[in-house]
C-alpha cells in the first residue's frame, strides 16, 4: 500500500506556505491557484524535479489583499565543469551516436522543451530555472580537441545543439559553439547543428568552408508562422519570418539546410505543416522532418499549466489528442514511437508530410565526407588543456 503524501502549513511573511512530502511517482502538490505569465519567459512556475522529496509552495489565507506584480527573473549563468564533452547514445530514433551541448538550460523557453527534465539532474527546477540558470562549459574546445586526440577515436558526425540550443542568446557573449566550429573545422570533422536562433548567421564563415568540403548540415526549427503563437511558444527564440531568413542566408552561402517541424502539437500548429513547408522550400530548405509534441516528465505539467494560461478553450482537445497519440497516457517513451506517435491521427500527420515532401520537391542532404578528418596530436591537445 502506498504511503499518502503529507501536507502541512507553517507561518511565512505574506501568507503561509505549505510544506509536500509527495509519495513517489505522484503529481505532488498540485498549484493552488494558476500560475503568473512573465513576460519573455516559457513559465513562471518552478516546479519540484522528480528527484526531490520535499518541496514549499505558497497557500493564499486571505491576508494578502493585493498581490506584487511578478518580477522578471534575471538569466543566470554558471560554469559548468564538466570533464568531457561529447555524449554517446545508442538511440534508433536519431540518426547521429554523439552530440555536444555547449548550454545546459536554454533562454529560449520554450515550454514544451523535451530537455526541460534534464535540469533536474543538476538540482534546479524544470520549469523557470531551465530558462534562467544557464550552465555554460568554458573550456569546450579544449576538452573537444582532447577527445579527438584519444587513441582508438573514430571519426562519425557530430550533432551539435540538439538537447538545448547552441546559438542561444549566451552565445552572443560566450562564443563558446563558435570555437567549437573553429575546432571541427581544424581537424575536418562533420558536424550537424540544430537551432532555432539566427545567430548562426554570425558563422557563415566557418558554415562556408565546413560546407566546401561536405562537413556540415544545418537544420532550422520550425515550430509555426503565426507570431502570436510564437511570442508565448517560444518567447525568446527568434521570430518565425526571421528564421525564414536565416534559411535563406544559409542556403546561398551554399550551406546544406534542413528543416524540422518540430513540435507538431494537436489542434494547434498541425493546421500550418504544408504551409510551413511550402515557405521553408522556398526559402531554399532542401530537407525537411517533423517530431510530434513530447511530454516526458515535468514537461507534461508544465505545458498542461501553459495550455490553460494561453489556450484555455483548446486545452482538452489537445490533450485528448495527445494522449490518442500515446496509448492513452501524455507521454510514450518508447523507442519507434516517441518522436511519431501511433494510431490515427499520427497516421494522417505522417500521410500529410509525406506528401507534402514529395509535392515540394524536397530530398536528403548530401553525404558528410569522413574521409577528411585528420585527428590532433595527443600531445598538442593535453597541452591545451593546461592553457
Amino acid at each position: 500500500m502506498k504511503r499518502a503524501g503529507v501536507a502541512a502549513s507553517v507561518p511565512s511573511a505574506g501568507g503561509r506556505l505549505r510544506v509536500c512530502t509527495p509519495e513517489v511517482g505522484s503529481r505532488a502538490c498540485p498549484m493552488s491557484s494558476p500560475p503568473a505569465v512573465l513576460k519573455g519567459r516559457g513559465t513562471a512556475v518552478n516546479p519540484p524535479n522528480r528527484f526531490h522529496t520535499l518541496h514549499v509552495e505558497p497557500v493564499d489565507d486571505g491576508w494578502d489583499a493585493v498581490e506584487d506584480e511578478p518580477q522578471r527573473p534575471r538569466t543566470t549563468l554558471l560554469a559548468d565543469s564538466s570533464r568531457s564533452l561529447l555524449v554517446y547514445n545508442r538511440s534508433p530514433d536519431v540518426p547521429f551516436d554523439r552530440s555536444i551541448n555547449p548550454y545546459r538550460g536554454c533562454e529560449h523557453g520554450c515550454v514544451y522543451c523535451y530537455a526541460r527534465p534534464s535540469h533536474a539532474y543538476l538540482d534546479c527546477s524544470p520549469g523557470l530555472d531551465f530558462e534562467t540558470k544557464i550552465f555554460h562549459k568554458p573550456n569546450a574546445a579544449a576538452l573537444l580537441r582532447a577527445e579527438l586526440a584519444r587513441p582508438g577515436y573514430r571519426c562519425q558526425p557530430i550533432a551539435l545543439g540538439v538537447n538545448t540550443d547552441a546559438y542561444q542568446p549566451a552565445e552572443r557573449r560566450l562564443n563558446i559553439t563558435r570555437q567549437i566550429l573553429q575546432v571541427l573545422l581544424e581537424f575536418r570533422h562533420p558536424v550537424g547543428i540544430v537551432t532555432k536562433s539566427a545567430l548562426v548567421e554570425r558563422d557563415l564563415d566557418l558554415l562556408t568552408r565546413l560546407a566546401d568540403d561536405n562537413l556540415v548540415h544545418v537544420t532550422v526549427s520550425v515550430t509555426t508562422l503565426d507570431r502570436t503563437l510564437a511570442r508565448c511558444l517560444e518567447p525568446r527564440a527568434a521570430a518565425p519570418q526571421r528564421r525564414l531568413q536565416t534559411i535563406r542566408a544559409l542556403s546561398r552561402a551554399g550551406i546544406p539546410v534542413a528543416v524540422l517541424v518540430a513540435p507538431v502539437v494537436p489542434a494547434l500548429n498541425d493546421a500550418e505543416i504544408e504551409t510551413i513547408l511550402r515557405a521553408v522550400r522556398e526559402a531554399g530548405a532542401g530537407s525537411a522532418g517533423y517530431v510530434m509534441l513530447r511530454l516526458p516528465h515535468e514537461v507534461k505539467g508544465l505545458f498542461r499549466d501553459w495550455l490553460q494560461q494561453h489556450q484555455p478553450l483548446k486545452a482538452e482537445r489537445i490533450m485528448r489528442r495527445v494522449r490518442e497519440m500515446r496509448g492513452g497516457r501524455d507521454n510514450d517513451s518508447r523507442f519507434g514511437h516517441r518522436m511519431r506517435g501511433d494510431g490515427a491521427y499520427a497516421e494522417l500527420i505522417a500521410q500529410r508530410f509525406r506528401i507534402a515532401l514529395a509535392r515540394l520537391g524536397f530530398a536528403e542532404l548530401p553525404e558528410y565526407d569522413l574521409t577528411r578528418f585528420r585527428a590532433p596530436r595527443a600531445a598538442s591537445a593535453q597541452l591545451d588543456l593546461f592553457d
